[in-house]
């Protein structure tokens, strides 16, 4: 059987369209429950303007040690969330990547299951890596779930690292090695 590397069953990768995106990843912005899942930073909502500078800051790192994929749905091509692959280390064979599903209503629909599928695919069969780190906070136990469900391991938990709601929470790093994901896959 012959894989797509781009697209799959329900979703395909594409690049930031600014015309067509950038009003949908600002009400991602708007909604808190996904800013606190998506990252320990302070949520800040942010317009289809800064959305659309944004994307043009992130241009200009695209390249050699970054790689930014809007996942969409095949069936009407609208944009379910994003994944992207940073701070490569070419010389260790090592990548951290980011993934999310911006709107609720995707949520817990296989959309993300089959993004990182594609994202092992893309990183360990055509860019040749050997690892990837996947990083959250311990309050997100649905992300801690879908990474140990996809193969990763938990490898570093910094202590008490992060201070939100009034409490300090642990900051978590996943990996997974390609020989792991290979042989899960057989």
């Amino acid at each position: 059987m012959i894989l797509q590397l781009f697209e799959g069953e329900k979703i395909r990768f594409a690049a930031f369209d600014a015309d067509k995106d950038a009003e949908a990843l600002s009400k991602w912005t708007h909604d808190p429950e996904y800013m606190r899942l998506l990252s320990p930073d302070p949520a800040r909502p942010l317009a289809p303007f800064h959305i659309k500078k944004r994307f043009e800051e992130m241009e200009k790192e695209a390249g050699r040690d970054f790689y930014y994929f809007v996942i969409r749905a095949r069936e009407d091509d609208r944009a379910l969330g994003f994944t992207h692959l940073r701070w490569i280390e070419w010389n260790h064979g090592n990548a951290h990547f980011d993934m999310g599903i911006g709107s609720a209503s995707d949520r817990g629909k296989g959309y993300g299951s089959e993004a990182l599928q594609m994202l092992f695919r893309y990183a360990f069969e055509e860019l040749n890596l050997y690892r990837l780190t996947g990083h959250t906070m311990e309050y997100n136990t649905g992300a801690q779930k879908f990474l140990l469900k996809h193969g990763f391991q938990l490898e570093v938990r910094r202590r008490e690292a992060l201070q939100r709601e009034g409490r300090y929470w642990d900051g978590l790093t996943y990996g997974i090695l390609a020989d792991e994901w290979a042989n899960a896959n057989r």
